[in-house]
Formats: C-alpha cells, structure tokens, sequence
C-alpha cells in the first residue's frame, strides 16, 4: 500500500489523499478547493483547481464533511470523467448538494441548466453510510477492502474513514477482522470537545496506519466557559461602541454554532442590560448567507445527531437555531439594502455572514462599506489561512495595537482602512488542538505503527510532532 497526496499534504486547504490498495486501485479520500495563499488558478499550477492526476484507478471517493476545503474538487473530479462511488455519512449526503450547487455558482458557472445536471450526475453517486457500520467497498488485486464512518464531532455529518484492507482476497466477512489486516484512519477534520450540538469524537479501536490533521497542532483553545464568556465580553464592547459586530463564519458549522451559543446568553442574561438601554432581549442578530440557512434548515431536521445538552435545551422550549431576535437576509437586494442602512447608522447589532475567511461571500460588503468605523467591531472565531483578508486583518490589527499606524486592506479590487475593533476567539475553531489532537492518538488501544501529519501549517505540523513524539 502507498498513500499520496495531492492536497493538504503542507496547508489547511486542498486536503485530498488517495490510498493504493493494488498497482491498478485506489481510493480517495477527500477532494478539496484550495484556499488563500495555497490557491492556484490554472492547469499546471501546483494548487491548480483541476484534476491534475490520473484517475482511471481511483475506485471511489471517501468524503469526511462537506467544507469546500474537503469537497470543492468534486465537480472537477466527475468533469474529468471518475465514475465511482462517494461515500460519506448520511447527514454529508444531504448536506453535499446544498454546498456544491453554491460553490459551483460561485467559483464555476451561473448556468442554472448546467449546475443542475452536474447536481443531478453528483447525487446518482452519492452512497450514505451510517455511522459505526462495516461497509464492503470492493476487492482490488488480492485484496478486500472495508469502510467505516465515526463521528469527528467537526460539522454535522462529519467522519473519520477507517479503511480496512484484508490481503488474502477470501472473501472476508465484515467482522472478521485479522491480525494480518491494515487499518488505515484518515482523521478528516476532529472536532474539538465540547463543541455546540454535537457530540465528541472517541478515537478508533484500531489505526496501523493514521493520517491525522494538524490545524491547531501547535495551540491550545480557550475552554467552553472561557470562550462563551469572551463571546459576552466581545458582545458588550461591540454594543459600547454603538456599531455592528461583524462576524465572517462558514455557513455551516460555525454558523450554527454561534447561534447555539448567542441564544445561550441571550437566554441566560434576557433582564440584563448588554450596553446602555440596550437589553439582551433586543439584541439583533442579522444572518446573512442563505446557504447558512438552508443548511440551519438541515441541522435542525437531524437534531437525533445532536448532543445531549443540545436536545434539553430544545426540551425546555427554546429555539437555539431560530429565536425571535434573529432576522435572516435572503435575497441580494435586502443584503445590500441591510449594508447600506447599516453605514448610515452604524446601528448596534451582530452580523453574521458568510465567508469565513472573508475571501468572498456577503461579509465583504459588511467590512468594506463598515471597517473604516471605529465604531465597528470584527470577530473572527475560526482559522484564518495564509493568504487570506481574515489573516490580513488579523495581521494588520496587531501591527496598528504596536505603531498606531492605520493600514488598509485590499477587498474585491479596493483598498479599505482598517479602523474597526478586532478580536480572535480560537475556542470557537470546529478544530481539535494540541491537547485533544493528542489525546486522540493516546485514545487509540494500539498505537499506530505511523503517523502521518497533514492538515496544518508548518509551525502547527511541527509542534504536534513533537508532542506526539513526547508522550
């Protein structure tokens, strides 16, 4: 067996990974966009878009989650003729049409006749696995080889792949695991304990073989009541200062997450003041990415995957992903109507809005039309890759905090000043960090004969190493 990489192998984006089962066989895992500075624009460029390697072996693809950095490939994947299956969970199968059908928009074409035949040709290979169940995915070159799906507690529908592959070829039933058998995990993205609505991660009973993400590997998050309670104090200075609170998240995950945990403290502090005359019982909450609601729609259509706590606050009657302070903008015309009002009066309120890495999506509107106000405020609560205007911002704001020098920030072909207020909350990362990345590996009853670090920058690939390599 051989893994190689064609994505993610260095950087937080393009993750793809495929694993030679036989010299004429292979699986997939994982088809991601790049992203930032790891972005590349044409064929031949090393983070090209395209599919710039064979595929006639690949014999199916494995999605671990729905995030463009895992999936944004897959159009050009069927474009270059793969034919195969894509397994993945039952919820990333719901889930994956919604995201491909707004990237595709976005990054690919506006052509609703041909958007809808690729949707179409990507749902007849779509093959939904449950969690925690054996699946027979085929026998190549001697060799029978088995999937299982866990949990990752990442986004909803989020999986690790444990791959099986039995070499004696004798027909091996799906629980007769032997000594002689390779397990191979590729971890996709782990979430983080404690993370809003979905349950933790438990590490695999077996992993000869480990392809672990290394995101946060060289960092530690701030703890749930730490980070909810720095979400309050980011809330309040946000109010103080009479503007709007931009906050850029991916439509889905982060989003929902945010959701869960300002209802919280809407609920918890409902008699209290936030800032002067403003209660937070009136506090407003603009979400502004109609793909972040139907995919809010899908959330609460599988609330069976939600997380205990998650299912008594529903129990209790409140709505954690639809309260009465909510108003979501749908259409473009009331997004930049809601843009323009918001200039005018920088009226207090919390945003927000997709993208994430403020790359494109309706947040770049917010932070040009609003990040010259020193009265706004900008928080960014999920990583933010090189090359991106969230690192940027986040670069640029401490270079002010040390010179008091205001430097301005290229957005869709302009240049904006950064005058707004900006804050980081790690603790809201869908990622694992050191601590829980390590206690994965530990979970794990054999340790892995390998592993192998991907998903991180340089710095974090490094500081995981040597953690693992300390214990």
């Amino acid at each position: 067996m051989e893994i190689i990489h064609h994505g993610g192998q260095h950087g937080v984006t393009g993750s793809c990974h495929e694993l030679v089962v036989s010299p004429d066989a292979s699986i997939l895992v994982d088809c991601g966009l790049f992203q930032g500075r790891d972005a590349g624009t044409g064929r031949g460029n090393e983070h090209s878009p395209f599919i710039d390697f064979p595929i006639d072996q690949i014999q199916g693809l494995v999605l671990t989650h729905v995030h463009i950095d895992h999936c944004g490939r897959i159009p050009h994947l069927l474009g270059s003729g793969f034919k195969g299956p894509i397994w993945c969970s039952e919820a990333s199968a719901l889930l994956l049409p919604l995201v491909l059908e707004d990237a595709v928009k976005v990054g690919i074409t506006r052509d609703e006749e041909l958007i809808n035949r690729f949707i179409t040709a990507m749902k007849k290979r779509l093959v939904p696995l449950p969690y925690g169940v054996w699946h027979k995915a085929g026998t190549w070159g001697g060799s029978d080889v088995s999937l299982r799906l866990q949990p990752a507690g990442h986004i909803l529908g989020s999986a690790y792949a444990e791959l099986r592959v039995n070499g004696q070829g004798a027909g091996v039933s799906d629980n007769a695991e032997k000594e002689s058998d390779t397990v191979v995990v590729f971890s996709g993205d782990l979430g983080a304990p404690y993370t809003p609505l979905l349950p933790d991660p438990a590490p695999p009973e077996r992993a000869d073989i480990l392809v672990l993400e290394s995101t946060y590997g060289d960092r530690l998050h701030e703890g749930r009541e730490q980070r909810k309670d720095k979400l309050r104090q980011v809330i309040i200075q946000a109010l103080e200062n009479r503007g709007a609170l931009l906050i850029p998240a991916f439509s889905i995950g982060r989003t929902q997450e945010l959701l869960y945990e300002i209802e919280a403290l809407i609920a918890e502090h409902r008699n209290d003041e936030a800032a002067e005359e403003l209660p937070w019982d009136d506090l407003e909450i603009i979400v502004d990415s109609p793909l972040a609601l139907r995919i809010t729609e899908v959330y609460d259509r599988l609330r069976h995957l939600w997380d205990q706590e998650a299912l008594e606050t529903v129990s209790l009657g409140r709505h954690p992903l639809s309260f009465e302070q909510m108003t979501v903008i749908e259409s473009h015309a009331d997004h930049r109507s809601t843009v323009d009002y918001l200039k005018k009066t920088a009226r207090p309120c919390i945003v927000i809005a997709a993208g994430g890495m403020c790359a494109g999506g309706r947040i770049v509107n917010y932070l040009k039309a609003l990040m010259g106000d020193p009265r706004t405020d900008i928080l960014f609560v999920g990583y933010q890759a090189h090359g991106t205007p969230g690192r940027e911002i986040l670069e640029a704001a401490g270079t002010r905090e040390e010179t008091g020098e205001t430097i301005s920030i290229e957005l869709d072909g302009g240049s904006y000043p950064l005058r707004a207020a900006v804050h980081s909350i790690s603790g809201y990362s869908a990622h694992a960090d050191q601590r829980d990345l390590v206690n994965f590996v530990r979970g794990i009853p054999v340790p892995p004969r390998t592993i192998r670090i991907v998903h991180g920058e340089e710095e974090a690939r490094k500081g995981l190493e040597e953690a693992l390599s300390e214990r």
